[in-house]
C-alpha cells in the first residue's frame, strides 16, 4: 500500500477507536463468542473500502479528499449536530468573531444533508428576502452544503456588517434555486410581543428568543396580569429557535407548580432530571401554547412540559425537533470533534430532537398565495392564532 493509502486508513482507524472508546468499548470488551464487540469489525469494512476506492475508481482518487469525505459523513450520520472539523475548520472555528459577528437572519440547521431554514429573525435581511422556514439552503458562496459540517455553514453565514453572501435557495413548489445575495447586519433582537385579547382577559405574548433577559421580562408579564385584568395566556413560541435551554425549563416553570418539565441524559452523561420548582412557579391561568415547524430547542421544552403535563394546549403544527448538549473533542492532529453526548427528553420520555413536538390541537399555518402580478397582497389570516383563541375562549378563568 502506498504512504497516501496508509495515512488514510490510519486516519480513518483513529477516529473509530476515539468513537468506540468514548462509547465504552474498551479494546478488552469482547463477546461471549468471541466475535469482537462494537465497532471493530467495520474497520477492516472502512479499509476494504477505502483500498477498491484507490485502486478501482476510474481515476487516480485524492486519498485526503475522501477520507475527510468519508469522516464527515461518519458523524453527521449520528444527528445533525455532529460533525468532524478539519485542521483549518477547527482553527476557523475557534477564530469565529474575530472577523465580526453580523448574521443574515437565519437560524440554521441541517436536515436532508443540506442546510435547512428553521426559523428566520424578524427584520433581519433573510426576511426581507421572504426566506420562510423550511427552506433549504444548497450552496454558499457556490459550495454545497452538503458537504459541509453544521458548524462551518453557520460560520459562513456570519461575519463583517456590510459584507454580502451569496446563497443558492430552493423553495417549495420551484423548480430551481434562487441565487440570492444577503448583506450582513448587526443582529437586533425584537422587542417581547404583547397584546391584549378579548376585553384584555387574555395576556398574548411573543419572545422572538428565549434568553435570560427575555424570560425575566414575561415574568414580570406574568405577576402583573391580575392587576391588569388578564385572566388567561397565549404565550407564542412560533419561529423561537434562539436562546438556551435552561431559559426554556425556566420560563415552563412559570406555568408548573410540581412535575417534571425535562430530562437530559446520554451514554456517558450523568442522567438529569428538572423538576419544577414550587418557588418559582407564577400562574396557574387557562393557557394556550402556539407552536410551529420554526419552533426550536427551549421553545420546544416549554411545549413539551406544558403538553405531557396536561398544563394546558399545544396548537399549531409539528416542531422542528432539536434538543442536545455537545461536547468538542480535539484530535492529535489539529482536528476537532464535535459530538452530541445527551439529548433532551419530554417528561413522557420523547427525545425532542428525534421526535419534535406534535401538538394536541394540530393547526396548519396559513398559506401565501402565488399571486406575481406585482400588486400589494391583503395580510394572510393568522389561522393558528384564531384557533388558539378559540381554544382559550372556551376555558374557564
Amino acid at each position: 500500500m502506498s504512504r497516501t493509502f496508509k495515512r488514510a486508513v490510519f486516519g480513518v482507524s483513529i477516529l473509530l477507536v476515539a468513537l468506540v472508546f468514548l462509547g465504552g468499548m474498551g479494546p478488552s470488551r469482547v463477546r461471549a463468542d468471541s466475535q469482537p464487540d462494537g465497532a471493530y469489525p467495520e474497520m477492516e469494512v472502512y479499509s476494504e473500502v477505502l483500498k477498491k476506492v484507490q485502486t478501482d475508481y476510474v481515476s487516480d482518487p485524492n486519498m485526503n479528499k475522501v477520507t475527510v469525505g468519508a469522516l464527515h459523513g461518519l458523524l453527521e450520520s449520528l444527528d445533525p449536530d455532529s460533525s468532524y472539523l478539519t485542521p483549518e475548520e477547527y482553527k476557523a472555528y475557534k477564530q469565529q468573531g474575530n472577523e465580526g459577528t453580523a448574521q443574515v437572519g437565519l437560524n440554521i440547521s441541517k436536515r436532508y444533508g443540506y442546510a435547512t431554514v428553521v426559523s428566520v429573525e424578524p427584520g433581519s435581511p433573510a426576511e426581507k428576502q421572504q426566506i420562510q422556514d423550511g427552506d433549504i439552503v444548497e450552496a454558499i458562496e457556490g459550495h454545497s452544503t452538503r458537504e459541509m459540517s453544521l458548524v462551518m455553514i453557520r460560520l459562513l453565514l456570519q461575519g463583517k456588517p456590510g459584507t454580502s453572501v451569496s446563497i443558492s435557495l430552493v423553495r417549495p413548489r420551484k423548480a430551481e434555486p434562487d441565487k440570492i445575495a444577503l448583506t450582513r447586519a448587526a443582529a437586533s433582537t425584537p422587542p417581547l410581543g404583547e397584546t391584549q385579547y378579548e376585553s384584555s382577559s387574555i395576556l398574548y405574548l411573543k419572545p422572538a428568543v428565549l434568553s435570560k433577559e427575555r424570560v425575566n421580562e414575561i415574568a414580570s408579564r406574568l405577576k402583573a396580569m391580575q392587576k391588569n385584568g388578564n385572566k388567561k395566556v397565549l404565550l407564542d413560541l412560533r419561529d423561537v429557535a434562539e436562546g438556551d435551554e435552561e431559559q426554556g425549563v425556566r420560563l415552563a416553570n412559570f406555568f408548573l407548580e410540581s412535575g417534571t418539565i425535562a430530562t437530559l441524559s446520554g451514554q456517558k452523561y450523568t442522567y438529569e432530571a428538572f423538576n419544577a420548582d414550587t418557588s418559582k412557579f407564577i400562574t396557574g391561568a387557562p393557557l394556550v401554547v402556539l407552536v410551529n415547524h420554526g419552533t426550536s430547542g427551549p421553545g420546544e421544552i416549554v411545549a413539551a412540559a406544558v403538553l405531557d403535563n396536561k398544563r394546558g394546549d399545544v396548537v399549531g403544527d409539528r416542531t422542528f425537533g432539536e434538543g442536545s448538549v455537545q461536547k468538542t473533542m480535539e484530535l492529535p492532529d489539529g482536528a476537532a470533534l464535535i459530538l452530541s453526548v445527551a439529548k433532551y427528553a419530554s417528561p413522557l420520555g420523547k427525545k425532542i430532537q428525534d421526535e419534535a413536538v406534535t401538538p394536541n390541537i394540530v393547526v396548519a399555518a396559513s398559506q401565501d398565495n402565488d399571486d406575481q402580478s406585482g400588486e400589494a397582497k391583503a395580510p394572510k389570516p393568522d389561522d393558528q392564532l384564531t384557533k388558539a383563541l378559540d381554544v382559550l375562549k372556551q376555558k374557564s378563568a
